[in-house]
């Protein structure tokens, strides 16, 4: 794995926040990858600061930042006014842009549907991600599937709740799961 992205490697379980609460229980976890899935403009880089600060690394998912466009200039603003090691979207050419200057990018896929599967081949070549987060994360088969296809990495993402999740996407072939739901980083043990 590129140097760069070495950090994922030992991280199972990446903790995806919400709120500003949550962030604060992110940060006193032993999850040492943060996916940003809210903010806005104003707030974003003194959030970010917090977990550079407390030595953990930050990817915001800037889709869903309030006040930024998902497009190329996004990337720019989140390399030239936080400490975020990368972006997550799921707009190719945002990630594209992102990678070019130098941040690590996740594209987020929804596979809902075959066509939607299909279609994770043309997304990817798009962009050339470093890793590619498909969601739902709890579809074990989809995981293997993707996985025996691509070289990508793959964080699985979206309603895994329990150490069975975990364990089953991990399995599959998924490097990490990423979640919001606290009691799957217990389980884990990793808060």
């Amino acid at each position: 794995m590129n140097a760069r992205l070495e950090f994922f490697e030992d991280e199972p379980i990446i903790a995806a926040v919400k709120s500003e609460e949550q962030l604060m229980r992110a940060i006193a976890s032993d999850c040492n990858v943060i996916f940003f899935l809210f903010g806005n403009i104003c707030n974003i880089s003194s959030l970010v600061q917090r977990v550079a600060d407390a030595g953990k690394h930050a990817m915001v998912h800037v889709d869903l930042i309030n006040g930024l466009a998902a497009k190329e200039i996004a990337a720019d603003f989140i390399r030239s006014y936080t400490k975020a090691d990368g972006v997550i979207s799921t707009k190719p050419q945002l990630l594209r842009h992102a990678r070019e200057v130098g941040l690590i990018t996740v594209l987020r896929v929804f596979v809902l549907d075959s066509m939607a599967l299909d279609n994770i081949d043309k997304l990817r070549s798009a962009c050339n991600p470093d890793f590619l987060e498909l969601v739902p994360g709890i579809a074990p088969k989809v995981i293997q599937l993707v996985h025996s296809l691509y070289r990508t990495p793959i964080i699985a993402g979206g309603l895994i709740r329990d150490k069975e999740d975990t364990m089953s996407a991990l399995s599959a072939g998924a490097l990490s799961i990423s979640t919001s739901c606290e009691a799957a980083w217990k389980e884990m043990g990793v808060s």
